[in-house]
């Protein structure tokens, strides 16, 4: 899909990626990450950030475990990874350039909700705080049996819940654990961030389709589309 034929189109919902997407606490991640392996005698390397991006808080606690040589201990490092990140976004909560305003053009046209591998409060508190909560009318996260991204299920239930069907929802995600989740819901995907070359995308074996890429959600051609949008 191209730009021109993107922006000619007002999806049904849209559905927005938190970290990294909304909030800026990518890096917190990549920080407690840090934290919690140097406890152990550790530091990540570029490949290990990249590969731990976007997943689920239990999954990178058991890749810390393994990437420290103390596989036994992916429990315990999981709960110093979510007191750690917790800490870092209750002293730093800051929102991605250009994301309070798309939000808010956003709400204007379509129901709007959330999809992050966090957990709730963590997601919840951080878009309060942000002054964003409001324009969301629903907060999808794994729990129950929603499973975590790059499963589809958080990205096909807040399609269901904003009474959507997946093809006409888009995804706003930056990450490819988050690309794989919402195209494997059927969504349309614009992604967030860089272009990451095939090699660092952090699944080799498959490459999910992203209809649009864009440096950030101030981009200025996403703005003029979704003010285009607005009743």
């Amino acid at each position: 899909m191209t730009a021109d034929t993107l922006f000619a189109w007002t999806p049904t919902a849209i559905v927005f990626d938190c970290d990294g997407t909304l909030m800026d606490s990518e890096r917190h991640w990549e920080k407690a990450r840090e934290v919690v392996l140097s406890r152990h005698g550790s530091a990540p390397d570029r490949k290990f950030a990249q590969a731990t991006k976007g997943l689920h808080y239990t999954e990178c606690g058991r890749m810390l475990a393994e990437y420290a040589g103390s596989p036994a201990l992916a429990g315990q490092m999981t709960e110093q990874l979510l007191a750690s990140f917790r800490q870092l976004v209750a002293d730093d909560p800051v929102t991605m350039p250009g994301a309070t305003e798309l939000v808010r053009k956003a709400a204007a046209f379509a129901p709007l909700a959330v999809a992050s591998n966090c957990p709730r409060d963590v997601v919840e508190t951080g878009l309060s705080r942000a002054g964003l909560l409001r324009y969301f009318g629903h907060v999808l996260v794994p729990e129950g049996e929603v499973r975590p991204k790059p499963y589809p299920d958080v990205y096909l239930e807040a399609a269901r819940l904003c009474g959507a069907a997946p093809g006409d929802a888009l995804a706003v995600e930056d990450s490819h654990c988050g690309f794989l989740s919402a195209s494997r819901a059927g969504l349309r995907v614009l992604a967030v961030g860089p272009r990451k070359p095939p090699h660092d995308a952090g699944d080799a074996d498959e490459t999910p389709p992203v209809d649009l890429w864009v440096a950030s959600l101030a981009d200025p051609d996403l703005v003029k589309w979704a003010d285009s949008r607005r009743p």
